[in-house]
């Protein structure tokens, strides 16, 4: 969320900024409804001033005996109530229009964030690995699901539509403990290798939480809502983030690191279409989180430590990868800058984006009033926010099954995934 004092000072840069982002130019209409905000501000404040004042000098003429005198007061005292009301309601009515739009404006890229106009402008920082060939003909990871499994196929598409529609499966057996496995294994290496805390949050949230990390106003379409007013999460960034909401955090204890395995779930409204068959693109899916909270000048330094962690994980589970810093037209509503790191598939036989790193600088902090101050100081600032995924579980799945197959349909497990298995080192072996 933008600070109207920084468009007032800055309406120029303001309109370049979103111009990155494709939008509008909205400085005038913004600096114009805030003008008429603050005459209407001020306006109130006389009045209230002036009925105050009133109110004392009713006191003053009835002790003089002045009836007439009172009176006219007491109308006028009447009159400013009426006024008063009304500018409360123009003035609660506007400030409620100038922040819902401020609210729905994207936030300001980084001057190194690369223009561009969608994921095909994106550009390559590094890659790790070699992509695995195989002297056979690779299969996605749907074909290779519902092949293997026992009494349920060990991914069961159908079923699961049975029971709720498009967009979900049913994980049975050893596949299902390959799911288990990846998640404990990011949990494990993120708390115990790199600092996170782990933290087990809510599914269910207000309204006021979504807002804050941005996916409200704009995004509603794409969030699940319950008829008691509580939304379902589309990723744990929105508890974690929101843990601190409204709260003044010391500088002396930052960054703050927090790690979540949860359920998310996602409308996919705007992806009719794309990934209709298969685990990539789905309505409920498992990922693991991170989440850092810092102060301004950490949080550059905190975006690159954050990526690495997430790729450990894949360097761990020995899949090529590559890291792409997304360009304008790519990078998500609350970012400011933001990594993507896409994996080899070799079903596919292309990478496919399985986790994304942000730095979001003090625009989430903004809409939820998180505040940090330096130890012995007075003033505060804002915190600085970042989410990453490390990584999403169901496409690292996806990308064990089809990177670890054999001619014959089995999987390999990775090695770091076997202290997780029971003894299980090849999946649909006989």
């Amino acid at each position: 969320m933008f600070d109207l004092k920084f468009i007032r000072e800055n309406p120029d840069e303001f309109d370049r900024a979103l111009a990155r982002r494709g939008e509008e130019a909205r400085a005038q209409e913004i600096l114009s409804m805030d003008k008429d905000h603050r005459a209407l501000q001020t306006e109130s404040q006389a009045a209230q001033a002036r009925r105050n004042e009133a109110s004392k000098l009713i006191g003053r003429a009835k002790g003089q005996g002045n009836e007439e005198e009172a009176q006219a007061l007491m109308a006028e005292v009447g009159e400013l109530k009426q006024k008063l009301a009304g500018f409360e309601d123009q003035e609660r009515t506007l400030g409620e229009q100038l922040n819902l739009i401020l609210m729905s404006l994207p936030n300001a890229l980084y001057d190194d964030v690369p223009d561009g106009a969608d994921e095909d402008d994106n550009v390559e920082v590094r890659t790790w690995g070699t992509p695995r060939s195989f002297n056979f003909e690779a299969k996605e990871h749907f074909d290779l699901g519902e092949q293997l499994g026992g009494q349920l196929p060990g991914m069961d598409f159908e079923r699961a539509a049975k029971l709720s529609g498009s967009r979900f499966v049913i994980l049975s057996g050893e596949i299902a403990r390959l799911e288990r496995a990846l998640g404990q294994f990011m949990l494990d290496l993120h708390t115990r290798d790199h600092g996170y805390t782990e933290v087990l949050t809510p599914a269910l949230v207000r309204e006021s939480a979504l807002l804050g990390t941005g996916q409200l106003p704009k995004f509603g379409d794409d969030a699940f809502t319950t008829n008691t007013g509580h939304w379902l999460i589309p990723t744990s960034e929105v508890t974690l983030t929101n843990i601190h909401s409204g709260e003044i955090l010391d500088e002396a204890d930052m960054p703050i690191r927090m790690t979540a395995h949860g359920q998310c779930f996602r409308a996919e409204a705007g992806a009719a279409g794309r990934d209709t068959r298969g685990m990539i693109r789905q309505h409920q899916f498992e990922k693991v989180e991170m989440v850092s909270l810092t102060t301004p000048e950490q949080s550059d330094d905190e975006l690159e430590r954050m990526t690495g962690c997430a790729e450990e994980v894949l360097k761990q589970l020995d899949i090529a990868y590559r890291v792409m810093k997304l360009c304008s037209g790519d990078v998500g509503f609350g970012a400011r800058r933001t990594y993507d790191l896409e994996v080899w598939l070799p079903g596919q036989g292309k990478f496919r984006e399985i986790s994304s790193c942000s730095t979001c600088g003090d625009f989430q902090a903004r809409r939820m009033k998180m505040r940090c101050r330096p130890k012995g100081e007075k003033q505060t600032r804002f915190v600085h926010t970042l989410n990453g995924s490390g990584l999403a579980v169901g496409r690292t799945l996806v990308a064990v099954l089809e990177n670890y197959q054999q001619e014959d349909g089995t999987i390999t497990v990775p090695e770091a995934l076997l202290p997780y298995m029971g003894g299980v080192t090849v999946i649909g072996a006989k």
